[in-house]
C-alpha cells in the first residue's frame, strides 16, 4: 500500500534463531523433539487428570487448564519455526503477524494470571482447608478462569492495535524467530513512545498484580507452615506448592527480563533467547516439573503403569 510520503509493508521476513545454514538442521531436529515432549507430556496430564477420579479436585483442574495453555503457548510459535529451519523464504503476511502477537498476548496472559489464581488455591488449602471446597468449587474456578480470559484478550487487543496501527516503512525483517512486540517496534517508523508506555503500564501492571498476589499467597503459606509442629507435616505442606513455586520463578523471571525493561535496552540476541526459554522450553518443563516433585501425579502414574502391564 502507497501513499505519496511511505510505503507499507505487506509481509514480514524472520531472521530466525540463527542465520548459519550448518545450524539449520540441527536446530530443527532439537525444536522438534521438545515440540512432541511438550505435547505428549502436557496432553498425558490432561488425559492422566480427566481418568483419574483421585485427581477430580481445583488443584489437577488447574493443572490441566495450565498444560492446555502451555500447548497453546508453543504451537503458536514452533511450528512456524519448525518450517522456517528448513526455507529459504522465512516470510509472514502482516495479518499473519498481527495475528500471532494477539494469541501470543492473549495465552501469555492466561498463564500470567493463571499461575497467580494457582498460587491462590495453594494458599486456600494450606491456610483454609475447611472452607477450600466452598472457596475453590468448581463454579468459582470456572469464574476466575473466565474473568482471566477477559482481561487476557483485553490486553491482547491493547497491544497488537497500539502496534499495528504504526508505519512500518523502514524495513520488513524481524530479527527474531516469531512477532514478538519488540522487534516489531524497533521496525516502525513513528514515534513509539506511546507504545511503550502502554506496555509497561498494560503488560507490566498485569505482571506485577500477578506477582504481588503469589507473593502474598506464598508468604501466608510459609507463615502457615512455620506454625506446624511436626517436620513430617511441614514438608507435607510444602510439597504440596513446591512445583508450582519452581515454575513460577522460571516463568516470571523470564517475563520480568521481556517486559521490565524498556525497548532501547533490549538485545536481540539476548530476547531470542528468553523468548525460546518462556515459549519453547517452560511449556515443556511445566508437566516434567508436576510429574516429578508431585507425589499424586507419579502415584497415579505408577498405578496406571501397573494396571497397563498387569491387563496383559
Amino acid at each position: 500500500m502507497k501513499t505519496s510520503n511511505w510505503t507499507q509493508v505487506s509481509e514480514f521476513v524472520f531472521l530466525g534463531i540463527t542465520e548459519d545454514p550448518k545450524l539449520q538442521l540441527p536446530l530443527f531436529l532439537f525444536f522438534l523433539l521438545v515440540y512432541v515432549v511438550t505435547l505428549l507430556c502436557n496432553t498425558g496430564i490432561i488425559i492422566l487428570v480427566w481418568l483419574k477420579h483421585c485427581l477430580h479436585t481445583p488443584m489437577y483442574f488447574l493443572l490441566c487448564t495450565l498444560s492446555f495453555v502451555d500447548i497453546c503457548l508453543s504451537s503458536i510459535t514452533v511450528p512456524i519455526m519448525l518450517s522456517n529451519f528448513l526455507s529459504t523464504k522465512k516470510i509472514i503476511s502482516f495479518r499473519g503477524c498481527v495475528a500471532q502477537m494477539f494469541l501470543l498476548f492473549a495465552i501469555g496472559s492466561t498463564e500470567v494470571f493463571l499461575l497467580a489464581v494457582m498460587a491462590y488455591d495453594r494458599y486456600t488449602a494450606i491456610c483454609n482447608p475447611l472452607l477450600y471446597p466452598v472457596i475453590m468449587s468448581n463454579q468459582a474456578c470456572i469464574y476466575l478462569l473466565v474473568r482471566i480470559c477477559i482481561i487476557a484478550v483485553v490486553n491482547a487487543v491493547t497491544q497488537t492495535v497500539c502496534t499495528f496501527t504504526l508505519r512500518f516503512c523502514k524495513s520488513n525483517i524481524i530479527t527474531h524467530f516469531c512477532c514478538e512486540i519488540h522487534p516489531i517496534l524497533k521496525l516502525a517508523c513513528s514515534d513509539t513512545t506511546w507504545n511503550e508506555v502502554v506496555l509497561s503500564l498494560v503488560a507490566g501492571g498485569l505482571i506485577m498484580v500477578s506477582v504481588s498476589c503469589i507473593l502474598v499467597s506464598y508468604a501466608s503459606i510459609i507463615s502457615a507452615i512455620l506454625k506446624i509442629h511436626s517436620t513430617e507435616g511441614r514438608w507435607r505442606a510444602f510439597s504440596t506448592c513446591s512445583s508450582h513455586l519452581v515454575c513460577v520463578t522460571i516463568f516470571f523471571g523470564t517475563l520480568v527480563f521481556m517486559y521490565g525493561m524498556p525497548n532501547t535496552k533490549h538485545s536481540m540476541a539476548k530476547d531470542r533467547a528468553v523468548s525460546v526459554l518462556y515459549m519453547v522450553i517452560i511449556p515443556m518443563l511445566n508437566p516434567l516439573i508436576y510429574s516429578l516433585r508431585n507425589q499424586e501425579i507419579k502415584g497415579a502414574l505408577v498405578t496406571g503403569f501397573r494396571k497397563a502391564c498387569f491387563s496383559r
